[in-house]
């Protein structure tokens, strides 16, 4: 008993252990991004001054500038650092629309399947053992039809993408799930921003590369498929009812023939 007591308290010490030094990092990283001032690195004016200097760089090695652009992203999204939507442009600017497509779909996908961890990590037990009893229904409606959700989440611009992974890692959702709901979710912005990065001489704002009519295509496309999920369960409950009803008739009206005594067996139906 004592034994098992004691490893008990050496779990949860180094559980705690484990969060304060994930905690830490975060921390670390952050601070270092504001003291630094490394957000000029991730402005629109500094991409669009040194875009000849990139594109150089990557001709000269492609690999190792894929790879090192693939860690700074994987960080910015995992931290939920500013700057993601101008390294997303710089990807189509330096590697091209499939290239950069590619990169930037594994990077931003990597990095917020990071974020859900951590959220997870730190505040899921937290979360679901003081509100789990609130919390019920939410976990059946996720495991139920969480993917449908976070598609459309993820399509329609209702949250910042860094709230969404937040949030997820909160749920009961499976993080294969979450990885690749996610990299479909975001492919069509993806290739949205990658592609303006190709014109990038002609970009002045973030805000022009969105207009209103895309952010509407968007909304629809992402409430297409769980529209249709619910439509369908609709139509197989009606369907299952109507199927119901006229057996049910069937058997209270149909008359029970008996057969009298000398009848032969033919006559009996």
């Amino acid at each position: 008993m004592q034994k098992e007591f004691n490893t008990m308290e050496q779990t949860k010490r180094n559980n705690w252990i484990g969060k304060v030094a994930v905690v830490g990092t975060a921390l670390l990283g952050i601070v270092a991004f504001q003291y630094f001032n490394l957000g000029q690195y991730l402005s629109l004016d500094y991409l669009k001054a040194s875009q000849a200097t990139f594109n150089q760089l990557y001709q000269s090695h492609q690999i190792l500038v894929i790879a090192a652009f693939m860690g700074v992203y994987i960080a910015v999204t995992a931290l939920s650092l500013p700057g993601a939507a101008v390294l997303t442009l710089a990807s189509g600017a330096m590697f091209g629309l499939l290239v950069g497509t590619v990169v930037v779909s594994f990077a931003s996908t990597i990095g917020a399947t990071l974020a859900c961890i951590v959220s997870r990590y730190l505040l899921r037990d937290w979360v679901q053992g003081k509100f789990g009893d609130k919390l019920a229904t939410i976990n059946d409606g996720v495991e139920r039809e969480g993917a449908f959700y976070l598609f459309t989440l993820r399509l329609v611009p209702i949250f910042p993408f860094f709230v969404i992974n937040l949030l997820m890692g909160l749920t009961r959702m499976r993080l294969p799930t979450f990885f690749w709901v996610s990299q479909v979710g975001m492919l069509a912005g993806t290739i949205v921003y990658v592609n303006a990065g190709k014109e990038l001489a002609k970009i002045d704002s973030l805000a022009g590369i969105l207009s209103p009519g895309l952010l509407i295509s968007f909304a629809v496309l992402g409430l297409f498929p769980i529209t249709v999920k619910k439509l369908l369960a609709a139509y197989k409950r009606r369907k299952g009812a109507a199927a119901a009803s006229p057996a049910a008739g069937r058997d209270d009206d149909t008359e029970i023939y008996r057969c009298r005594p000398g009848e032969s067996d033919l006559a009996c139906p």
